[in-house]
């Protein structure tokens, strides 16, 4: 973060921190902390990239929540089907919205696009650390043609 004076406060792992195309910067797990303060957002990666002007997102869904969200809904018990299903990603914007709101996030800070996923992040499929810490460069490789098709979203909309 920069303030008015120039001086800077670090607020994340500077190696996280990306700027966007306007010049803001962006502290991703700061984000992902908020954010995943939802009962239905199990895991979460916000990515930036410094030619675009927004930060689209990863979700892994939260399990229970979902299942208990599905059947009152008249939805199939299939973490993979709520993926996809538009009435969940309508429910997880929502979510995003009020965390947003709530934590006083800029709306650069709100992810413009995000892909809902089933499969969380784990050490097995090499995306989280021994440590359980995200690898932001790995996960970016293996989600990037989703993110590839939500930045060309973005672009059609004209943003």
């Amino acid at each position: 973060m920069i303030f008015p004076n120039g001086s800077v406060k670090v607020i994340d792992r500077v190696k996280n921190i990306f700027k966007l195309q306007q010049g803001e910067y962006i502290a991703p797990e700061k984000l992902e902390n908020k954010y995943i303060l939802s009962d239905y957002i199990g895991q979460m990666m916000v990515y930036g990239d410094s030619l675009k002007n927004y930060c689209v997102a990863i979700i892994v869904l939260e399990q229970a929540p979902c299942f208990k969200w599905a059947a009152a809904n008249g939805k199939p018990a299939d973490l993979a089907a709520l993926a996809k299903d538009a009435d969940m990603k309508k429910l997880i914007q929502s979510e995003i919205i009020g965390l947003a709101k709530e934590h006083k996030l800029t709306g650069l800070e709100k992810p413009a696009k995000m892909h809902l996923t089933a499969e969380a992040f784990s050490i097995e499929n090499d995306i989280l650390t021994p440590t359980f810490k995200l690898k932001r460069n790995v996960a970016a490789k293996v989600y990037k043609p989703e993110i590839d098709v939500m930045y060309a979203e973005l672009k059609a909309e004209g943003k």
